[in-house]
């Protein structure tokens, strides 16, 4: 292919991409590649050569731009996967060298507008609200891995203040930084609430299965039976005003590892990971009556992913029973209660035992073939919700069995704040009477719907939910 001349080519044509992949710009003065359609400085004439391939720049000793990234598009990668990825294994390493959005921006490379973009795409998440979390999960791992100072752990975490260190990891784990250190080796502990706390879906959430085996919920209590490092364990959380106790009960002494897994479980199991005020606020009129409601999560990744394919076109009643014979074929029995089978045990079910028990083959074949890449570590689920929702919802779609529905299942019930699962029934029949349509909206109509209430879109889910069973 004959180039062009440099600079000869319409530049504002190239910032839309036109001329990417037909030939890639060399700027020799700084030995960097780019696409036509990078969004740095232009630079000068002369200090530009065009290459008709990736190979010849490289070959010409230029490496690739760390703002556009040929290299990813080359690959035929999402760059700004790559870059949100590559920025958050950075500072997960390093949360208390940066001080605030401004930093993530220059380590990025990027504007604050193109940050704030990156991160809402991704993280679902403000850059601050990220890194405040990135830092709040370091000095938490600090408490129970030494014996340094409550003080200088969060100094280290880069946390500014002593107060502010307290006030944010409160906010976040639900207790003060000596109560999450004394952990290690309780058997009982207390979260505290936020105001008004709405308890009420919770409770129906974890007794929507009268004979679940796994968890139960009677007055103001949950029962859940979760594996441990140090065996199965059973957290009983007893909600009150303005608090809840959590007790463990268990056959050995859990060690550290195992008493911060319980907590993060029951943290999820009371919706307390997502902040519902912003959303409140900006939706007043339609959460008028259901102020305080919470989209209750699953306590592991692989528990949702479960609950998401046995799901898929049947009713809740039917996928509670299916999901309870699994449990009675693969989980630990812990008291009269089973945990939730590991991926390896369910990986291990026969698929003849799951048909046997009212499973089509290709959900049984789906549910299978699913355990198995978690165990093999090729769908890293448990820890999902701490990287890129597009790259998270691409993984889970890229599963043989996996639709956009079950994929933004997961999501939303892993703890991402604005996944919609498109394509659910009873979202679509509550959006058809909140907008009084003739008829329920299909998936494109849906996800237009739901787009007034990002970035909040599983929460908006939750009221949508609830609306329609006020209604009914």
């Amino acid at each position: 292919m004959k180039l062009p001349e440099p600079m000869s080519w319409n530049r504002a044509e190239a910032r839309k991409g036109k001329f990417d992949g037909k030939f890639i710009l060399g700027v020799m003065t700084t030995g960097i590649y780019c696409l036509p359609s990078c969004a740095a400085r232009p630079p000068k004439p002369q200090n530009i050569r065009l290459f008709t391939t990736e190979s010849e720049a490289k070959a010409a000793g230029l490496r690739a731009c760390k703002r556009c990234r040929p290299d990813l598009y080359y690959k035929g990668e999402d760059e700004n996967v790559a870059l949100f990825g590559g920025l958050a294994a950075r500072v997960g390493g390093r949360p208390e060298d940066f001080s605030d959005a401004s930093a993530l921006a220059k380590e990025a490379g990027v504007s604050l507008t193109k940050l704030g973009d990156l991160f809402r795409d991704h993280a679902h998440l403000a850059p601050a609200s990220w890194l405040r979390r990135v830092r709040v999960k370091q000095a938490a791992q600090e408490l129970l891995s030494s014996r340094d100072k409550v003080t200088e752990i969060g100094f280290g975490a880069g946390f500014e203040s002593e107060s502010v260190f307290h006030r944010q990891f409160l906010s976040q784990m639900r207790m003060t930084p000596g109560a999450y250190r004394a952990l290690d080796g309780a058997q009982i502990f207390m979260l505290q609430l936020p105001h008004l706390y709405r308890v009420k879906e919770i409770l129906a959430y974890h007794a929507r299965d009268p004979l679940s085996l796994t968890e139960k919920s009677e007055g103001n209590r949950i029962w859940k039976a979760l594996h441990t490092d140090d065996g199965p364990a059973v957290v009983e959380i007893s909600i009150e005003p303005g608090q809840a106790w959590v007790k463990v009960h268990a056959e050995v002494k859990l060690g550290a590892a195992s008493m911060a897994a319980l907590h993060a479980a029951a943290i999820k199991i009371l919706a307390l990971t997502n902040e519902v005020s912003q959303f409140e606020t900006r939706h007043a009129d339609f959460v008028k009556n259901r102020r305080g409601l919470r989209m209750p999560l699953l306590p592991t990744g692989f528990d949702a992913l479960c609950w998401g394919i046995i799901g898929q076109q049947i009713n809740v009643k039917f996928a509670s029973s299916l999901r309870r014979d699994m449990v009675e074929l693969a989980g630990d029995r812990i008291g009269d209660m089973r945990a939730h089978p590991t991926a390896q045990q369910a990986a291990n079910i026969d698929i003849s035992a799951l048909t046997a028990r009212r499973y089509s083959r290709s959900k049984a074949r789906y549910l299978i073939d699913a355990a198995q890449a978690v165990a093999e570590r090729k769908l890293d689920i448990e820890n999902i919700s701490e990287g890129s929702a597009i790259a998270a919802e691409k993984a889970l779609t890229a599963q043989r069995g996996i639709g956009t529905w079950t994929a933004r299942y997961v999501l939303m019930r892993s703890g991402f704040a604005d996944a919609a699962p498109v394509g659910d029934s009873a979202l679509a029949t509550a959006l058809q009477r909140l907008h009084q349509l003739p008829e329920r909206p299909d998936a494109e109509q849906t996800a237009r719907l739901m787009s007034r209430f990002a970035p909040h879109r599983s929460l908006a889910t939750m009221h949508l939910w609830t609306y329609l069973k006020e209604a009914a």
